[in-house]
């Protein structure tokens, strides 16, 4: 197993670059290992590679782990992950890409000690590192967290963000250790939160500017000042970002509209956000209960309103081509785009002109 490895090292070695190491034999590039699988990571592994390729470069990405291939999209086709066919498309070698049902299967520290990697990037790579996988790079592992740590540690700190309505957030390069997202912290760089930003498109910001911090940093962590320079979080000021649940997406309209546009946004993607509404026929006095999926809202602002009875307060009302719900504490809540469960998404207006005369109510 272990020459096998060594000879795929020597293989990807002379074909990964044209720089003068690739050229020179006698120069060795330090090893580097990539861990990374959502589409979000492909910004990283891009940024090293090019990196890479770079006449002064003193690295060479020697592997890449990532979770193993699952069913995606309707068909439920297996497939790589997208950092795994990123890395393909661009001819990385498939031996040298690794996908560990865990961290810490001894075929896989097996593997990896025979590849003798000297430092290990993570960038959302789903996977809990063990004590035994993070004593074998000597430069030890360094994450990219999309968080300002020691805030929002944990599996989804975008999303908690956006939930939580903050005005900044940010990214940070620290070492990895046992504890979650506890490690020193080798760099950070803060980004201000606009208001209709949703999670998906905050994520890939937030990645990308990771790895500019990454690249900007790497030299310092080869010659090892980063470590000394690497501040220690402080544990009392952490808050713990929460993985999503399928139960969250749920809106309830006695909250006010900016909590529920806040759900809107942070929950964009997966698993999204839904709400109930009633559709009542006036021609026949019959109504049915409908599914929505809620994708882009904005908040109207707080009016008090004056109702002839309670069941003027729960009307849904069209108005500049948006749906506006009456939410607590007489706020609104705009809803721009919606989709029914089945159909394709349409904007408020092509939803309104569907109903045909019914009546909407909220729930």
């Amino acid at each position: 197993m272990h020459s096998s490895l060594m000879l795929r090292r020597f293989c990807c070695y002379n074909v990964a670059s044209s720089s003068p190491s690739a050229l020179n034999p006698t120069i060795k590039k330090k090893q580097l290992v990539f861990m990374g699988s959502p589409q979000v990571s492909a910004s990283v592994l891009d940024a090293l590679f090019n990196a890479s390729t770079a006449p002064d470069s003193v690295f060479q990405v020697a592997a890449i782990v990532t979770q193993p291939p699952s069913g995606r999209d309707r068909g439920r086709k297996v497939m790589p992950s997208p950092v795994a066919q990123h890395a393909l498309d661009r001819g990385f070698p498939s031996d040298l890409i690794f996908a560990p049902e865990r961290a810490g299967e001894e075929t896989f520290l097996s593997d990896l000690r025979a590849l003798q990697p000297e430092l290990c990037i993570t960038a959302a790579y789903g996977n809990i590192l063990p004590s035994k996988f993070l004593k074998i790079p000597p430069l030890g592992t360094v994450n990219i967290h999309p968080s300002l740590l020691p805030l929002y540690r944990g599996a989804a700190p975008v999303q908690r963000a956006l939930q939580d309505g903050v005005k900044e957030t940010g990214v940070s390069l620290a070492y990895t250790v046992r504890s979650l997202d506890a490690g020193p912290i080798i760099a950070c760089k803060r980004l201000e939160v606009d208001d209709h930003i949703k999670a998906p498109e905050l994520l890939a910001l937030l990645f990308h500017q990771g790895s500019e911090l990454l690249i900007s940093e790497l030299p310092s962590i080869f010659d090892g000042s980063a470590r000394q320079k690497a501040q220690a979080q402080d544990d009392s000021k952490a808050t713990h970002a929460a993985k999503l649940t399928p139960e969250e997406p749920w809106l309830s309209f006695d909250q006010e509209a900016v909590v529920l546009h806040n759900k809107v946004r942070a929950f964009a993607g997966w698993p999204g956000t839904r709400a109930k509404i009633r559709v009542l026929d006036p021609n026949n006095g019959q109504d049915s209960i409908v599914e929505l999926k809620i994708i882009t809202t904005r908040v109207c602002g707080n009016e008090k309103k004056n109702v002839q009875n309670d069941d003027d307060e729960d009307d849904v009302t069209l108005v500049g081509g948006a749906l506006r719900f009456p939410c607590g504490g007489y706020s609104t809540l705009e809803v721009l785009e919606l989709q029914l469960p089945g159909k394709k998404p349409v904007n408020a207006a092509s939803f309104w002109n569907g109903l045909r005369g019914r009546k909407v109510k909220k729930l």
